[in-house]
């Protein structure tokens, strides 16, 4: 695992992806932090989030995880990947961890705008840290999703579109919710897998068990889900 996770990261930054992917995170995140904060004279960094996590889901996150599957096989490395002498899981979770480590950097930004902050008033740790730990929960869940996609196909830009469908519904889910007003069952469906709403809660401090559970058992999932698709590939 360990090699596969050192060959991924270096590879963010032997190709141009790993700097535009901080680059879009940095860029972004001190636009708004400028926009909000500095130039609104609030405190509060929950708008910034919040903002941060729309541009993520649509435009970051498809980027970032577009080539972790599908370049090897573009190039034809994957065979000589699954006939290595590491595990499929192993494989799965470096490239994972790989991906992750890169977004765990671009987002800790945030938490270096709530130290400015923090030289001129003390702002609400726990809304911070809740922002940040929600954010980081959600990104991780779209990265094994992106992951998944990426493993289907040998196209980065049918990763990265597949991946941008996926963030998309996950924004939309909530409003289906009006469409089945008629239905108990199919409200509740909806609302169990409502990602915004459970994020919500930690933009209020708000940390629950049942919300951390949910987004760590989908990256559970969506890595499980993977394996088995290198499996079957492997003995194909």
């Amino acid at each position: 695992m360990s090699a596969v996770f050192k060959r991924e990261f270096k590879t963010y930054f032997t190709s141009p992806i790993g700097y535009v992917v901080l680059a879009l995170i940095f860029g972004l995140s001190g636009f708004y932090f400028f926009q909000y904060n500095l130039a609104g004279g609030m405190a509060d960094l929950s708008y910034l989030f919040s903002s941060v996590l729309s541009f993520m889901l649509l435009l970051v996150f498809p980027i970032l995880t577009m080539r972790l599957m599908s370049d090897d096989k573009r190039q034809k490395t994957d065979q000589a990947l699954l006939t290595a002498p590491v595990g499929l899981t192993g494989i799965v979770l470096g490239k994972f961890a790989a991906a992750v480590l890169l977004f765990i950097i671009g987002i800790s930004i945030t938490l270096v705008f709530a130290f400015i902050i923090a030289l001129q008033v003390n702002p609400d740790w726990m809304l911070v840290f809740g922002n940040f730990f929600g954010l980081l929960l959600l990104g991780d869940m779209v990265i094994a999703i992106g992951l998944f996609i990426s493993c289907l196909t040998e196209s980065q830009f049918i990763a990265a579109l597949g991946t941008f469908l996926a963030s998309f519904a996950l924004l939309m889910i909530d409003s289906l919710g009006s469409l089945f007003s008629g239905s108990a069952f199919m409200q509740s469906v909806v609302e169990f897998l409502s990602v915004y709403k459970r994020y919500a809660n930690f933009t209020t401090g708000i940390i629950q068990y049942d919300d951390i559970i949910f987004f760590l058992s989908m990256q559970a999932l969506f890595l499980f889900l993977t394996v088995r698709v290198l499996d079957r590939k492997r003995w194909n």
